[in-house]
């Protein structure tokens, strides 16, 4: 099955909100899979928090891999 978004991120909730807001800042919008979550809101998954995978249009998919390239590149900074 073919599909207009592709992931370009899967890892730790707060990584992956920073991404999205960066993201959100520039008018690309993300869609974000918690599989935790689902799992823990059907009843028989972890309640710890998980990795979260983020998804953008293939259009936009350029800027989005330079804003994660650039939120690793301030994390590894430091």
């Amino acid at each position: 099955m073919d599909s207009d978004y592709k992931k370009i991120y899967t890892g730790s909730f707060i990584i992956a909100q920073l991404i999205v807001n960066k993201l959100d800042a520039l008018g690309i919008s993300a869609i974000v899979k918690d599989e935790t979550e689902s799992g823990r809101l059907a009843g028989f998954g972890p309640t710890i928090a998980g990795s979260q995978d983020i998804y953008v249009n293939i259009e936009e998919l350029p800027e989005a891999i330079k804003v994660v390239d650039n939120v690793n590149s301030e994390l590894n900074a430091n």
